[in-house]
């Protein structure tokens, strides 16, 4: 199992804030209370690396994270959260879409998607947008434990029935660490530390 050495780098309120466009990076972004945080925590090995938070919308920056030298993993703001102000909203639309065009360093996407809701349309523009810049996508299937084996195992077929030709999907949980070294090694793999 790969081990990686995470620290924070730095957080970015607007494009002009990130980091050196150098080295690769991995995006992990999803629906807010996805379990997007927790992914990143678990994936990474560190407990508390990104925030984790029950209450939806609270990572509102762009968060760069080192995992080793000109290597980084990055937890984008979530989507879809209602209670967010529509200015706010539009902030981290515009500063996201800022992110994708700018970062040639972006080598692969995390989306985290709870299995229990399966793909949103949010979750399926996101797909398209990544598959627009040929950036190789993984879907991980968070909260896989609140779902009893078989009906984890349909709602995936279903998942990848639906996603796009490619996309490499992964039932994960961070209570029992299902498809956590699946992610893990992917990431290293897409990050060049294998």
């Amino acid at each position: 199992m790969q081990a990686f050495t995470p620290v924070f780098l730095k957080s970015a309120a607007r494009p002009g804030d990130f980091p050196g466009d150098l080295g690769r990076e991995v995006a992990v972004v999803g629906r807010s209370n996805s379990g997007k945080s927790t992914a990143i925590n678990t994936v990474v090995g560190v407990r508390k690396l990104a925030r984790v938070s029950k209450t939806p919308g609270r990572t509102r920056l762009i968060n760069f994270f080192e995992l080793a030298d000109g290597r980084r993993i990055v937890d984008l703001p979530g989507y879809g959260f209602a209670r967010v102000p529509l200015e706010m909203r539009e902030q981290w639309r515009a500063l996201v879409e800022a992110y994708f065009r700018a970062r040639r360093s972006l080598v692969g996407l995390i989306v985290t998607v709870d299995i229990r809701r399966g793909l949103s349309d949010l979750d399926e523009t996101m797909l398209t947008l990544a598959r627009g810049l040929d950036v190789p996508t993984v879907l991980l299937l968070t909260k896989a434990d609140k779902l009893s084996r078989g009906a984890g195992l349909s709602r995936r077929r279903q998942i990848e029935r639906e996603a796009p030709d490619g996309t490499i999907v992964i039932m994960f949980s961070a209570v029992s660490r299902a498809g956590a070294d699946e992610a893990r090694t992917q990431l290293a793999d897409w990050l060049d530390l294998a």
